[in-house]
């Protein structure tokens, strides 16, 4: 089984770390890093998975996440090859990459509280402009240039205000004990997040788990603080939010294109998990 823990070793000749991937899917396993990340979304969209809350995710995105937080990007495969592919860029360092006291300097002071921020969380920040694919290739320049843009880049982010921040609080996990013990359950989170649109039993996951399944189920509860079936109408409701802003759409169209078989209780999930129906969710997007 593998470990989800994800050492951050920079280059030599670097203070952080610029790491690229495009591919047809998002390779890594649920992790944490003993630092901080930045994750650019230029392609693709799909779910996050981290500190036990479920999000959509799409291009124009950016997450920000501390030190042991654990997550996960797992997105939706292309129906086609002229699709775009999955394309991320994320910008991995540790809280003194340029020593311990530059960032108490007053300049750094938005800096630093945004550090402090994601301290024992996560942000999902949405920005103003996308994000180029430019970005890539000025974090790999050499020498200052990629320190001082960074700099920039986090001091910009630190000055968005409140509404284009959306905190991702870490519900779990008082010590890396407990990370292992998560990596058991890596296979099954990728085939609920892979498969909710489909079938999707506690039996097979429990099978992925190497659990019979009322040991899994008990597991899955203690782990999680929820239910297997609980998790799956999680994805399935926070897909449902990302459907119901196409007003051409209706609210059984949703229903079933998430994963719910019946209308009724499709409505009471979404209103259980989201206080709102999804009638009244479709409205107020719609005012915003």
């Amino acid at each position: 089984m593998k470990k989800i823990f994800k050492e951050l070793p920079p280059p030599i000749d670097s203070s952080f770390l610029v790491k690229q991937e495009i591919t047809t899917q998002f390779a890594n396993p649920f992790h944490y890093h003993d630092g901080y990340e930045l994750t650019f979304i230029l392609q693709g969209r799909g779910k996050f998975y981290g500190g036990n809350q479920v999000m959509n995710f799409a291009e124009g995105d950016v997450y920000f996440l501390g030190p042991m937080f654990p997550h996960y990007f797992v997105n939706e495969k292309p129906s086609s090859l002229d699709e775009p592919m999955a394309h991320s860029i994320s910008v991995q360092f540790q809280h003194n990459f340029l020593g311990k006291e530059l960032l108490e300097k007053p300049e750094f002071c938005d800096i630093g509280k945004l550090l402090r921020l994601v301290q024992s969380s996560g942000l999902k920040i949405t920005t103003p402009n996308k994000v180029s694919e430019r970005l890539y290739y000025e974090l790999t320049e050499p020498g200052i240039t990629k320190v001082l843009l960074l700099l920039r880049m986090l001091d910009r982010l630190a000055i968005l205000p409140d509404k284009n921040l959306q905190v991702i609080a870490l519900h779990y996990y008082d010590n890396t004990d407990s990370y292992k013990d998560f990596s058991k359950l890596d296979p099954v989170y990728h085939y609920v997040l892979e498969n909710f649109k489909e079938d999707v039993n506690s039996r097979k996951a429990a099978s992925l788990a190497f659990l019979n399944e009322a040991a899994f189920c008990r597991y899955f509860k203690r782990q999680t603080k929820k239910t297997f079936s609980q998790f799956v109408n999680q994805v399935r409701t926070t897909h449902a939010t990302s459907l119901l802003q196409d007003k051409n759409k209706s609210i059984a169209d949703v229903c079933y294109e998430c994963g719910f078989n019946n209308l009724s209780y499709f409505n009471r999930q979404f209103k259980n998990l989201t206080n709102r129906s999804p009638l009244e969710y479709r409205k107020q997007y719609e005012q915003s």
